[in-house]
């Protein structure tokens, strides 16, 4: 590698972010033929592709542990730090948990600029900190293509767990920030993304979801799931909440927020390969009600990046909540609702 300053990460890798992940569809087949799980103090396996899985240590406590790590989206390496730390602690708040340790997992080169890996430790670091998570430890390995992510252990109460199986006909399905990060880091990729766009998307990137979650923790809400949308894009975690809880979804089109640019890079080819692979394995169980635009489309596969929640939630309390995420400086909206299971799966409208 160069001088730190030299150096545009985004493009000593093939893709970026959650668009480096495997396909969805790749992860299904595989997964579905291992043994089932017998130890009953696995209360949340990857049966369900659950957002990380639960392990019971008392009859109040449960552990909650995840493991994410991805290339770099963006150039500067603090901001990719700061990026992959935001992501992985997602997943604990997903689950409705409080994140207290992490392992930091770094991949490397071993002619690498030792001050390009300091920035994004140090960025990772930072997040971690802002979310009461100590940081004990790591593994590095040499590898050409950087690599970076924690695992994250969280305590849970074993009776507040939101795993995908827990939405219910006529819950309001409510989404936090906007869509559209996997179509930026393309276009940052590119050379093609204004100011505006990246400055939005590494905004909505390295905002913790942990403030929704101590919301919805403390204020008594019904809510009944809760998942993070990451790289399998919107649709492919709707789905998964949707067959988790043997339901179907309605998707309001005109209500899911989008990011500034994020149509605007759809319609200037920035696909990232991560959102065809989405697209391909979810499409598939969905009807579009409308005449929706091709590119509003696509974002709806869009492998998201340290993205929003996805919350299905009792209708009593839907509007409240929505209130009361906008007072506390989170973007939130109704995007939905929950049916009886039928076909096809999701609807959009």
């Amino acid at each position: 590698m160069l001088d730190t300053k030299q150096v545009r990460l985004t493009e000593t890798v093939k893709a970026g972010g959650c668009a480096s992940k495997l396909s969805p569809a790749v992860l299904d087949r595989v997964l579905s033929k291992l043994p089932k799980q017998t130890d009953p103090n696995v209360l949340v396996g990857f049966d369900h592709a659950d957002d990380a899985g639960v392990y019971q240590i008392s009859a109040d406590t449960a552990l909650v542990q995840t493991v994410d790590f991805f290339t770099p989206m963006v150039d500067d390496p603090y901001t990719f730090g700061q990026i992959a730390a935001t992501n992985a602690l997602s997943d604990v708040y997903a689950m409705g948990g409080r994140p207290i340790t992490a392992l930091a997992h770094v991949c490397f080169p071993a002619d690498g600029d030792m001050e390009i890996l300091e920035q994004v430790l140090a960025g990772g670091l930072s997040k971690m900190m802002e979310a009461g998570c100590a940081v004990i430890g790591g593994h590095s390995v040499r590898d050409q293509e950087m690599k970076f992510g924690y695992s994250v252990t969280g305590l849970i109460d074993p009776a507040k767990v939101f795993s995908n199986a827990g939405a219910k006909p006529g819950d309001h399905l409510v989404f936090t920030k906007a869509l559209g990060t996997g179509v930026i880091c393309t276009a940052i990729k590119n050379h093609r993304a204004e100011p505006a766009w990246v400055e939005a998307a590494v905004r909505s990137m390295t905002t913790l979801n942990k403030k929704a979650a101590e919301l919805m923790a403390t204020k008594g809400y019904a809510v009944h799931t809760m998942t993070d949308v990451t790289g399998f894009g919107f649709v492919a975690h709707a789905r998964e909440m949707a067959l988790a809880s043997n339901v179907a979804l309605q998707i309001f089109s005109e209500a899911i927020p989008v990011l500034p640019g994020a149509l605007e890079c759809v319609r200037a080819g920035d696909i990232p390969g991560g959102l065809k692979a989405n697209r391909d394995f979810a499409e598939c169980v969905v009807s579009y009600e409308k005449n929706i635009p091709e590119e509003l489309k696509a974002i709806l596969y869009d492998p998201q990046t340290a993205g929003g929640l996805l919350i299905s939630i009792a209708p009593d309390d839907s509007e409240k909540l929505v209130l009361d995420l906008n007072d506390a400086g989170i973007s939130a909206r109704n995007v939905g609702n929950v049916t009886e299971s039928t076909k096809p799966l999701i609807r959009i409208y």
